[in-house]
């Protein structure tokens, strides 16, 4: 397929605010091309090269490189190239001036450039993979060279949305939910197959992948997808309630409660070529823990299997569980052996969901625990999460009380019915949360995307200090507005917060965000923070379940304040609206027996 198609969609799509006119564009567009070319196109239309699981470096091309790479395609010497980014703040619009100012062109004639191209979106693809690979400081003039060679063939609008996938700036405003509906109409005719084409990627967490099966085989291979060791499959989520009789209400009479560590969730696979771990965000973090890959080699007796675990910090003297941040350490890109040593960890299975062959994902949960704890064999590293049945009340608040006297940040409590299967990328009352911070008002935390940024006043006059957070609808593919936070942030923090924001900053409002108020500036979804308040409000000025407790006037969070960042959450993993309108509904009783007083 042309790239130059391509581009043409993409140009469409950016002045599209609905999303039903968005996804009926993208299908005309995943129709036409060809089922070779198709998986490349879904990864440029995520902003990827490929899924982040793959390994695949970054392009590694930062604003000056880009600067300079547009410099050579057209002639125009680089000063000039800066002085038109400071006019019109965006390189991709840049190039697209120069390369259509007749100058440009009469200059590209002389040197054999040509105003088409017969650029491919394989081509394209090709190209900017080459430039990722290479690697190292050697590499830098090679890289600004290919790329200026692929922006010289490219006509304006090509070079236009290639350079604004480069600068990581694509700004299409798609998400999966609706290259999943697009596909669907696509390939189908019907976005009534949508829920099967979600399974599939839920199962196989690349839609590029996935894409590329159902175009060459049909609804046929769509049923036969099921999860393969090496490509993650889309963590299942949990609900969370504040009373343990509203648990038992959810779940029955008899359930499992189990240790929620606060560690790292994993999702570990086991394959025939060795042991890889993925992030809940679906992220290659094998490199960090290199021991628990070992251990898991040694302890797992099975060929293949996709297993799941808390991954915790531990103390090597007293074997005790320490809080999350002490992981932080396992995060270095240097002397990984040495903070291995310093912070060793333990891993805490909870869950198999694929075992030599099998996809467990329909069984229920206690045939999945009953297989992963026959295929275990425990160590000094690997262990089974502790858990436990309970009917009763009492049986839960003492096991309850033990998780937290033994350093678990509160427990799981997990359905055993005929029906309780491992949900992949959903959200159920199969697994609830319960913490002890759930015993009074909001003293629990949510965790919010960024969409915007304000600037401050007094000291922080001229820098940005508080940001609109938002919370992620997975119905809608959409986020809505909750509240603005401007405190819990060290100086060091406000520091950061300056670089993350001109990182992600874009000039207009991303289609999936609904908002009422109007930031200095807009954030592309994807930061995601941790926020705790003292209580959860109505606001006239917030979207966030706007009109389903008071009319006109949707859920807020009164003193919100910055705890920290969730870099091993994705947007689509933050808080929801329907959690959010729990919390409040949950929040309203208590006030209503007296167990809490608001201002």
């Amino acid at each position: 397929m042309l790239f130059k198609k391509v581009a043409e969609y993409f140009r469409d799509l950016e002045d599209i605010s609905s999303r039903i006119e968005m996804t009926n564009k993208l299908s005309k567009l995943l129709a036409e091309v060809d089922e070779d070319s198709i998986d490349k196109l879904i990864y440029l239309i995520q902003g990827i090269l490929y899924p982040d699981f793959y390994g695949y470096p970054e392009l590694g091309l930062g604003e000056k490189l880009i600067i300079k790479a547009i410099s050579m395609a057209t002639l125009t010497p680089e000063q000039k190239v800066i002085e038109n980014l400071y006019k019109l703040g965006d390189l991709g619009e840049v190039i697209y001036s120069l390369k259509s100012s007749q100058k440009s062109k009469d200059l590209l004639s002389m040197i054999g450039g040509r105003s088409e191209s017969s650029l491919t979106v394989q081509k394209v693809h090709e190209a900017l993979t080459k430039i990722a690979q290479l690697q190292g400081e050697s590499s830098r003039d090679l890289k600004i060279r290919l790329l200026a060679g692929l922006l010289k063939e490219a006509t304006p609008l090509e070079a236009k949305y290639i350079v604004r996938f480069v600068d990581g700036k694509l700004r299409l405003g798609v998400g999966d939910a609706t290259i999943m509906d697009a596909l669907a109409i696509a390939v189908f005719g019907s976005d009534s197959y949508r829920e099967k084409i979600e399974r599939a990627y839920n199962l196989r967490a690349d839609l590029g992948n996935i894409a590329k099966i159902i175009k060459k085989g049909g609804i046929e291979s769509l049923e036969n997808i099921k999860p393969m060791p090496g490509i993650p499959v889309r963590p299942m989520l949990a609900e969370r309630l504040s009373e343990i009789s509203e648990i038992f209400g959810k779940l029955g009479g008899k359930f499992i409660v189990e240790y929620k560590y606060d560690g790292e969730r994993g999702q570990i696979h086991k394959t025939r070529e060795g042991v890889l771990i993925y992030s809940r965000r679906m992220e290659n973090i094998t490199k960090q823990y290199i021991d628990v890959a070992e251990s898991i080699g040694k302890a797992i007796k099975a060929e293949e299997a996709i297993m799941e675990g808390e991954i915790v910090a531990v103390n090597p003297d007293s074997g005790e569980l320490l809080p999350f941040q002490e992981l932080m350490h396992r995060k270095r890109k240097h002397d990984i052996e040495q903070a291995i040593k310093e912070y060793p960890v333990n891993v805490f299975l909870f869950d198999l969901i694929y075992l030599d062959g099998e996809d467990l994902t329909s069984k229920p949960l206690l045939i999945r625990r009953k297989k992963l704890e026959s295929i275990v064999s425990e160590d000094n590293i690997v262990r089974v999460a502790v858990n436990k049945e309970v009917d009763n009340e009492r049986d839960f608040k003492d096991f309850f009380l033990k998780a937290l006297s033994e350093g678990a940040e509160g427990v799981m409590a997990k359905a055993i019915h005929d029906k309780s299967i491992y949900q992949a990328g959903a959200r159920g009352w199969l697994w609830i949360k319960f913490k002890r911070d759930y015993r009074s008002e909001m003293v629990d935390t949510v965790d919010l995307v960024v969409v915007g940024a304000f600037y401050g006043r007094g000291r922080r006059g001229g820098k940005f200090s508080s940001l609109l957070m938002a919370s992620y609808d997975p119905e809608e593919d959409s986020f809505y507005t909750v509240c603005k936070v401007a405190s819990g942030f060290s100086d060091e923090e406000l520091v950061h917060l300056q670089e993350l924001v001109e990182k992600y900053k874009t000039q207009n409002k991303d289609p999936r965000v609904n908002s009422i108020i109007e930031p200095d500036v807009w954030m592309k979804p994807i930061l995601v923070a941790e926020i705790l308040g003292s209580e959860l409000t109505v606001s006239p000025s917030h979207t966030c379940c706007l009109g389903k407790v008071q009319e006109g006037a949707g859920i807020s969070i009164r003193f919100p304040r910055f705890i920290r960042w969730r870099e091993d959450k994705s947007p689509m993993d933050a808080t929801t609206p329907r959690e959010l309108h729990e919390m409040y509904i949950s929040q309203l009783k208590k006030v209503e027996e007296g167990q809490i007083e608001t201002t």
